[in-house]
C-alpha cells in the first residue's frame, strides 16, 4: 500500500508553526517595550538619624544671645573662690551640694537702633536632654561666687559688646545634652513674670571642668 504525500497538509503545518513563532516574537517585543516604558522602582530610604547641629546663638527680637562659658565646679564651691569684696573680708565658708554646681556665662547683645530697657532680657533654667530643668541659685548664700556687679538683664545699648550675664546652678550627675534658656519680653519689653508672651529660646552648653 503506498502513502500519498499531501503537499497541502505540510504547507499547512508549516504555515502554522511559523504562525506561532511571530506570535511568540511579537509578545516578547511587547513585554520588552512596557518593562522599559515603566517608571524605575524607587529604591528604599532608610531614614537614617539627623546630625544635630548644637546651636550657641540665639536672637530674639533685637537681643542675640552667645555662648560664652559652661563650668562644672564640682560639688563643692570653695571660699578662697568668692569674688564679692564683702565676702573676701568675712568668714570664710565653703558651700557644698551632692550632686554639681554648674556655672554658665552667656552675654546678650542689643542688635537694633535703641537701648534695651533694664528687665528686658535674662538667662533662666537649663535643660537636659530629658527634659529636666535646674533653676539657678539666687539665695544670698551663692552670691559670694558671683561677678560683684549683677549684669543680667541690664540695660543693653546699640552694638556695644556682649553684656555677660553669669548664673549658679546645681545639677544633677546623671543629666547630659545640657542647654540654657535665654528670654526677652515682647518686642523686647519687659519680661513678664507670668511668662505670657515672652520670646524664649535654647543655647547648647559646653561644660568644662
Amino acid at each position: 500500500m503506498k502513502f500519498k504525500f499531501n503537499k497541502s497538509s505540510g504547507q499547512a503545518s508549516r504555515f502554522i508553526l511559523i504562525l506561532a513563532v511571530i506570535i511568540l516574537i511579537a509578545a516578547i517585543i511587547v513585554y520588552l517595550v512596557i518593562k522599559m516604558a515603566e517608571k524605575p522602582l524607587t529604591p528604599e530610604v532608610i531614614e537614617e538619624n539627623p546630625v544635630v547641629v548644637p546651636i550657641y546663638e540665639q536672637t530674639l527680637g533685637n537681643v542675640k544671645f552667645i555662648f560664652i562659658s559652661g563650668i562644672n565646679r564640682g560639688n563643692t564651691l570653695y571660699a578662697s573662690d568668692t569674688k564679692s569684696s564683702y565676702y573676701l573680708s568675712s568668714k570664710k565658708t565653703n558651700l557644698t551640694t551632692v550632686e554639681n554646681f554648674i556655672e554658665v556665662k552667656i552675654g546678650a547683645q542689643n542688635m537694633g537702633k535703641f537701648n534695651l530697657e533694664k528687665g528686658s532680657w535674662d538667662i533662666e533654667n537649663i535643660v537636659d536632654s530629658e527634659g529636666r530643668e535646674f533653676v539657678p541659685l539666687e539665695d544670698y548664700a551663692i552670691k559670694a561666687w558671683l561677678p560683684e556687679e549683677d549684669l543680667c538683664g541690664s540695660l543693653l545699648k546699640p552694638a556695644f559688646n556682649p553684656t555677660p550675664c553669669v548664673k549658679i546652678y546645681e545639677v544633677s550627675r546623671k543629666s547630659t545634652g545640657l542647654k540654657i534658656r535665654v528670654v526677652t519680653g515682647k518686642d523686647n519689653e519687659d519680661i513678664d513674670s507670668r511668662g505670657k508672651d515672652n520670646q524664649t529660646a535654647l543655647i547648647d552648653l559646653i561644660i568644662t571642668q
